[in-house]
């Protein structure tokens, strides 16, 4: 490694050690590097909190699509809230994360930030005035030395120039002996030649020992010079390597989670969320709210009754809303109060007051021409939201049709008890426009949307029999769905 400095121009270096003139660069290159490292720690800060705020995002879209797709679904009970548990982790731990991020860049990045500032000065004409000022003082040290150094360079050459001419001379006298057509004139001139060599040797020697010993005088001093400047150089670099330690602790901190109490707290409640789930409790509220557990009218013996000779149809039973709700008529005896245990509560208008006999029958047909097209109308638009649990869910919710006792046909080949005119030949594929709820036991409930099968076509009051994809045959309106084309 070779290098120039001021006075030292000429001057070769012999070494790669720090005392070499111009060497103290490395150290001067040091206060630049820090500039940029610093930088570049607020770059790999900065990357982290994209990150972390990229992963709360996720989290939070992942919970808010998996607690739809639960609440759709068919869990139900102290389970599906074990499950709403592992979502609401998700959310409360992407806060945490939203948290990472804002401690990041609020307060390690902008700390960098801030420190970076106080301890480099950009310079108008460029570079950093640390950086300078390292300079000057390594220039300043080096320079009474340099030219000591330089001096004992020259007087080098001098000496090994004189040493090299002392040689040549010797080498032309021995050969001028050895010619006799050489006269006596021109071997005295080489011998005088001789001799000068000699003597320049000796003066150059002599110069040269001088420079060296001058040189090793101001040698100490050079190296004190030199040291303090290293030090100051040090001192500066020192401060930046603490101050990196201080901070990279604080993003340790600010990334662990394990020892934050609102981490823990978070599997801590999760963990009694699942706990909670219990199988039991799930089947009794399954059982009392879906099964044998559900209250049922049962028919029981009603007579003939001249004040209502007629059956309700579907319709008139179903406008409850601006209705009246009758019990049924007096009767006598053990009669009438079995009967009014057991009665079913019907609706009818207001304006229609009399005594209702007869309950409803789930299986009979729906013959009675009395309601009106008007009637029907005014009941289609009564949707009523029910709640996620009754409704039909989707076909990636729902399992196999096969496996649905009340599928259109069964594992032996039988046919459906409630598919009264099923024709497997006229299935006909349709989606629902709006909204509808199954008012009766055998209607059917979808959702706009929603597609089924349509198993036989309208009636005269505007009814249709289809097939939802969970397999359950029904009735629906026949203007609140459309073919698929």
């Amino acid at each position: 490694m070779s290098g120039s400095y001021d006075d030292s121009v000429g001057v070769e270096v012999s070494s790669d050690s720090f005392w070499e003139v111009g060497n103290y660069k490395r150290t001067v290159k040091r206060i630049d590097d820090g500039h940029r490292l610093c930088s570049d720690l607020m770059n790999c800060i900065h990357e982290r909190a994209r990150i972390e705020k990229a992963y709360a995002q996720q989290l939070t879209e992942w919970a808010k699509r998996w607690k739809q797709l639960v609440e759709k679904g068919p869990q139900y009970g102290t389970v599906e809230k074990a499950w709403h548990a592992v979502m609401s982790e998700a959310e409360k731990v992407s806060e945490l994360h939203l948290d990472i991020k804002s401690a990041l860049m609020n307060e390690d990045f902008e700390k960098i930030k801030n420190w970076q500032k106080e301890a480099f000065h950009k310079q108008m004409i460029g570079g950093f005035k640390e950086t300078k000022e390292a300079e000057d003082g390594y220039r300043k040290a080096q320079k009474p030395w340099a030219k000591k150094l330089k001096e004992v360079e020259a007087a080098k050459k001098a000496y090994h120039a004189a040493c090299k001419e002392e040689k040549l001379a010797i080498s032309r006298e021995m050969n001028s002996k050895a010619d006799p057509a050489l006269n006596p004139e021109q071997l005295k001139k080489l011998q005088d030649k001789v001799e000068k060599s000699k003597q320049d040797v000796l003066k150059t020697k002599e110069k040269y020992e001088k420079s060296l010993k001058d040189l090793d005088q101001v040698t100490p001093q050079y190296m004190e010079n030199m040291e303090q400047v290293f030090e100051q150089c040090q001192q500066f670099e020192e401060k930046r390597l603490r101050f990196f330690r201080e901070v990279l602790l604080e993003v340790q901190k600010h990334l662990d989670l394990s020892n934050d109490v609102s981490y823990k707290n978070i599997y801590r409640e999760l963990e009694q969320n699942i706990k909670t789930a219990d199988a039991i409790e799930d089947l009794r509220w399954f059982r009392a709210n879906h099964g044998p557990g559900m209250s049922m009218n049962w028919p029981q013996f009603e007579e003939w009754s001249a004040d209502f000779n007629r059956t309700l149809s579907r319709r008139e039973k179903k406008k409850a809303s601006d209705g009246v709700t009758l019990t049924g008529v007096n009767q006598t005896g053990d009669q009438a109060s079995q009967h009014t245990k057991h009665s079913s509560h019907l609706s009818v208008p207001s304006n229609t007051v009399q005594s209702l006999q007869s309950s409803y029958n789930p299986f009979e047909d729906e013959d009675d021409t009395g309601s009106t097209v008007s009637e029907k109308e005014d009941n289609k638009i009564k949707n009523v939201s029910s709640s996620e649990k009754n409704q039909s869910y989707p076909t990636e919710w729902s399992d196999e049709e096969s496996s649905n006792p009340f599928s259109s046909t069964d594992a032996n080949g039988d046919t459906n008890p409630f598919d009264e005119d099923a024709s497997p030949a006229m299935e006909v594929r349709v989606r629902a426009l709006y909204d509808y709820e199954g008012q009766e036991h055998d209607e059917l409930s979808f959702k706009a949307g929603d597609e089924l099968t349509k198993t036989e076509d309208e009636d005269e009051q505007g009814w249709c029999k289809g097939r939802l994809d969970n397999g359950q045959v029904g009735l629906y309106p026949a203007n609140y769905v459309e073919a698929i084309q």
